[in-house]
């Protein structure tokens, strides 16, 4: 089995109350719950939040919560690996070890069953963590700039390249899917992992909601993603 979690707290600054926000008519977390439950049965899924008003929402679909976050995992401060391993520790007692650990972010809607199936069957079994990122526009070697000491602008990262497709290709984090292996998790810190391996996503399915000009954006996909089926 794999433990899949859902994280979702109640507060967000960005969109207030994004993850239950209707997108196209349809809560957003429902879109990451519906891409879960085509992958993985429901005893795997795991929703985390810290709102009995989410929780709520998300067993619109059926799918039970099992509990609410405690207040200490409820906060800005709160971390991920932190509410990953409250989430592991919830499972284990029930299921023992998964073989993975599946971190689905619900403001990436556009992340679909397939892709999480993909992933899957492209991780490794050394990788400590898969992750899916999308080629960045913000390729360092051109774009990106960093003040010097006197206050000039320098390359961020310097290369002998005079064309933009000549530089290495640079990606960039979507947060759309995070595949962990347990013991990774429970033996250093996620930001410590050398073993990290990508999951490449086209721009479209990389749209991850942050701000509200993302969820305007997401509402634009969102209805002619409609259209088209």
């Amino acid at each position: 089995m794999n433990l899949v979690v859902i994280p979702a707290r109640g507060g967000s600054k960005g969109v207030p109350g994004k993850n239950i926000k209707l997108l196209n008519g349809k809560p957003l977390i429902h879109y990451t719950i519906e891409a879960a439950r085509e992958v993985f049965s429901d005893e795997e899924i795991i929703v985390s939040t810290d709102s009995e008003e989410i929780k709520s929402v998300a067993e619109q679909t059926g799918l039970k919560v099992p509990f609410l976050r405690p207040d200490h995992l409820a906060t800005d401060t709160a971390s991920s690996q932190d509410l990953l391993m409250h989430a592991l520790d919830h499972f284990e007692t029930e299921h023992g070890t998964p073989v993975n650990i599946v971190l689905l972010q619900p403001t990436s809607p556009f992340r679909n069953a397939d892709h999480i199936k993909e992933a899957l069957n492209e991780k490794s079994e050394d990788a400590e963590m898969l992750v899916s990122v999308c080629e960045t526009k913000a390729n360092p070697y051109f774009v990106l700039k960093e003040e010097d000491e006197h206050g000039w602008l320098q390359s961020s990262k310097q290369g002998d390249f005079t064309r933009r497709q000549d530089a290495p290709k640079v990606y960039e984090l979507n947060g759309a899917i995070y595949i962990i292996a347990p013991e990774a998790l429970r033996s250093k810190k996620m930001g410590s992992f050398h073993k990290v391996q990508k999951y490449v996503m086209n721009e479209r399915s990389s749209h991850d909601i942050d701000t509200m000009l993302d969820w305007e954006v997401a509402k634009i996909m969102s209805k002619r993603n409609r259209s088209i089926n």
